[in-house]
């Protein structure tokens, strides 16, 4: 039987889904000692290690695989006694892989994995005009991973260590990533220059220039579109093709798959 006290939560989530769902395990999960890692803005190279947690590691999906600038600030943590909570979250069309692959990962940085969930998040492309997945995690969402946190806490208690392994669904070898022309969102003539997508891009491709006029390096841009939600002045968009097949293939709303 194995019994911890602190809860440790890492995520990347430019715009939020994934700490949402990863907050409210904690929740579900109750210890009175919750330490939260967010690697979304954080470009450190030192290692973070984390001993004697039980431990959520959240991410978003980038067609079907674990966003690479996830995987790549995750190469930091060292896990030591560590189990780990596996969660995946994906905008409404399928994750595909992801939850293997942030398995496999977990693994090779220490970690023991413990039980995984595919949630659901607002797809990153969703806009009013044409939705994908809107406002989700909803309510519902969440208390479906606080259950998670409990069940993944109650497994936990009554499971020797080292735990066993279990299904999570996906393929190895993962499918290829997906490439394409680098492109960004740009700023309307509404945009009054406040940098508020400045703060918020988790690659630092965002930049005021000389000028005062905000300029994107495309090549830097991960198309997560936090600038655009968090835009006070809606002067930030994305027009994309695939904005308009995702609402039409994939608005039927999707439940959270959970593994343990």
């Amino acid at each position: 039987m194995a019994t911890f006290q602190t809860t440790h939560i890492v995520y990347f989530s430019p715009t939020h889904t994934s700490e949402k769902i990863a907050r409210a395990i904690g929740e579900g999960i109750g210890m009175e000692r919750r330490i939260e890692t967010d690697l979304t803005l954080d470009e450190g190279t030192s290692p973070i290690e984390i001993k004697d947690s039980l431990t959520i590691l959240a991410a978003p999906v980038y067609g079907g695989r674990v966003a690479p600038i996830a995987l790549q600030r995750m190469k930091r943590l060292k896990g030591t006694n560590a189990p780990v909570i596996l969660v995946a979250v994906y905008g409404n069309r399928d994750y595909e892989d992801a939850l293997v692959e942030l398995r496999d990962t977990a693994i090779g940085l220490g970690f023991s994995p413990l039980s995984a969930g595919a949630f659901i998040g607002e797809h990153s492309y969703s806009t009013p005009l044409l939705p994908v997945a809107m406002g989700r995690p909803d309510e519902a969402d969440l208390g479906i991973a606080r259950e998670f946190g409990k069940e993944s806490l109650s497994k936990l208690e009554r499971t020797n260590l080292p735990i066993p392994a279990f299904y999570v669904k996906g393929n190895v070898p993962y499918k290829p990533l997906m490439s394409g022309k680098p492109s960004a969102p740009v700023c309307t003539g509404n945009c009054f220059g406040c940098g508020e997508c400045v703060e918020v891009c988790p690659t630092h491709a965002i930049y005021i220039n000389k000028e005062g006029v905000i300029e994107t390096d495309i090549n830097r841009c991960i198309r997560c579109c936090a600038c655009v939600k968090a835009c006070p002045n809606g002067a930030r968009i994305y027009d994309n093709p695939f904005a308009a097949f995702l609402h039409e293939n994939f608005s039927a709303r999707r439940e959270p798959e959970l593994f343990l």
